[in-house]
């Protein structure tokens, strides 16, 4: 049950880190996921691990880190769409 919660919440972390960008995740719901799941361990990583905890994830470093994942992301694919 701990691995089930660990990846909704690493959806939702990743599903809002690209609405308060207002850029889209690639991979739909698994894009989200997995944005959320490393911007999880960028931001604690960077950040170390502060703030309310759910499922082994602290929610606002956590959501910082999927923050500069999804913008950086959003950077490079548009890097590609130029050439």
């Amino acid at each position: 049950m701990g691995f089930i919660l660990y990846l909704i919440v690493g959806g939702i972390i990743g599903w809002l880190a690209g609405l308060i960008l207002g850029k889209d995740i690639p991979g739909g719901v698994i894009g989200n996921i997995i944005a959320g799941i490393i911007g999880a361990w960028i931001g604690g990583e960077l950040l170390g691990d502060f703030g309310p905890d759910l499922a082994g994830i602290a929610i606002i470093p956590a959501l910082i880190g999927a923050i500069l994942l999804v913008f950086i992301l959003s950077l490079i694919l548009r890097a590609m769409r130029k050439k």
